[in-house]
């Protein structure tokens, strides 16, 4: 099986996102979220991972702060990424105003064990 890094973006950091949410919004998200997970655990092997925020950039020159709108992440395995992408189309991440998925598949290491 083939593993996937699902990164998730969002234009707001996700503590903004959490602590805005009202206990009844929070309790209906998690619901979709879980809906979409029974859905995809039928072909694929989920792992939901956690939500993200970014603290820094860092480069050779310099440590700043992080524009990045990853807001969350999950690891996904499977055999067919065009199954995953369909699946991904129906995401409840994708409710949020301008929010997208990133789909970026894990290679292997000759040498390193995963």
């Amino acid at each position: 099986m083939t593993k996937y890094m699902v990164l998730y973006n969002s234009s707001m950091k996700s503590s903004q996102l959490m602590a805005q949410a009202t206990p009844e919004e929070m309790k209906a998200s998690i619901a979709d979220w879980m809906k979409w997970k029974a859905e995809a655990d039928k072909t694929l092997k989920v792992d939901f991972g956690l939500p993200l925020q970014a603290v820094g950039r860092v480069t050779k020159e310099a440590i700043n702060d992080s524009d990045s709108q990853v807001s969350g992440y999950s690891i996904v395995e499977g055999d067919s990424k065009e199954e995953l992408l369909k699946l991904l189309k129906s995401h409840p991440h994708l409710q949020r105003p301008g929010a997208s998925i990133e789909v970026l598949e894990m290679l292997s290491m000759p040498g390193i064990d995963s």
